[in-house]
């Protein structure tokens, strides 16, 4: 056990909305992979609503980590006290606590403290968890602040729409297509470069650039959190401009009639200025979610086309 002192930091932020808005954001987890770009997937794994275990999938210098804590919740102080129970090297020790402070009823300011330390104290360590506390809290409380502030519009900005595909084959081959994205470039013709990192089984980080049905190629960053033959999740942290949230899954399932059932699954959250932004913006905001869904839609559904080919022909 190290005798060092733990650093600690601190970053704030006010926002102009009411404090439990900006609380039931914090304090309810499975809302953090739609509102925070580093988070992948995050789930409570025992517990309840006052004292709970989570784990957490995020991205963190160009590659996929995960770690479980413990959180104490305090819906009265608005505060959520958490502790690393599983720390994932470089890092000996972190934890912290969220407050939700209230300025008046339609305002609150919220500090976020961390505490950390590095394994075997290491200087070269310590520095790389400074820098991933660093951007991680300022970018979790500016999006914090966007969602909490853009609460009132933000069901004309999400989207939550899927596409299945019902094969003759095996999961495993379905599945061992979805996970195997590095030869995607050479199997999709909507994939013109894919790179991948698997530094953990399961934990995979790409970058991808696709070509949309307009021709236009863009470039994407995910995070990946692959379950054997079942589910791959993934989280754009580098989007589209017209973009804010992308998030989904490949949902593998054997049916009952002894065909695979293959969905997947989209979770976006439209962005109004970058779509205000391009050349030649759609004229309503339906019609901007109407041609995201399509254009994702068909990915999709050519990636799902692709799949089945492929595991009905083993």
């Amino acid at each position: 056990m190290s005798d060092t002192e733990p650093t600690q930091v601190t970053h704030r932020i006010d926002i102009e909305a009411p404090a439990d808005a900006v609380y039931r954001v914090v304090s309810d987890v499975r809302l953090w992979p739609l509102y925070f770009p580093p988070t992948v997937r995050a789930e409570r794994t025992r517990g309840d609503d006052s004292d709970e275990h989570i784990r957490i999938w995020a991205v963190a210098h160009g590659e996929v980590r995960t770690w479980e804590s413990r959180r104490r919740l305090d819906p009265a102080a608005r505060s959520v006290r958490f502790e690393q129970t599983e720390p994932a090297d470089p890092v000996a020790a972190m934890g912290g606590r969220w407050e939700v402070r209230a300025r008046g009823d339609k305002a609150c300011t919220v500090v976020l403290d961390h505490h950390y330390r590095a394994v075997g104290d290491d200087p070269a360590a310590l520095a790389r968890i400074a820098a991933a506390v660093e951007t991680n809290s300022v970018s979790e409380l500016d999006h914090l602040r966007l969602a909490a502030e853009r609460a009132g519009t933000e069901d004309d900005l999400l989207l939550d729409f899927s596409d299945t595909e019902v094969i003759t084959g095996s999961a495993g081959d379905v599945y061992d297509f979805l996970y195997d994205a590095a030869k995607w470039p050479d199997r999709l013709d909507h994939v013109v470069r894919l790179d991948l990192r698997e530094n953990v089984t399961g934990l995979q980080y790409m970058e991808m650039d696709t070509r949309a049905p307009d021709g236009s190629v863009h470039t994407t960053v995910s995070g990946r959190v692959c379950v054997p033959q079942r589910q791959i999740v993934y989280k754009q942290t580098r989007l589209p401009p017209v973009l804010r949230a992308h998030n989904g899954e490949w949902l593998v399932e054997d049916a009952a009639d002894g065909t695979v059932r293959v969905t997947a699954r989209h979770q976006v959250l439209l962005d109004p200025d970058g779509i205000a932004a391009l050349p030649t913006p759609p004229a309503t905001l339906q019609a901007a979610r109407d041609a995201v869904q399509h254009s994702l839609s068909s990915n999709s559904r050519a990636t799902l086309a692709r799949a089945r080919a492929f595991a009905e022909a083993r």
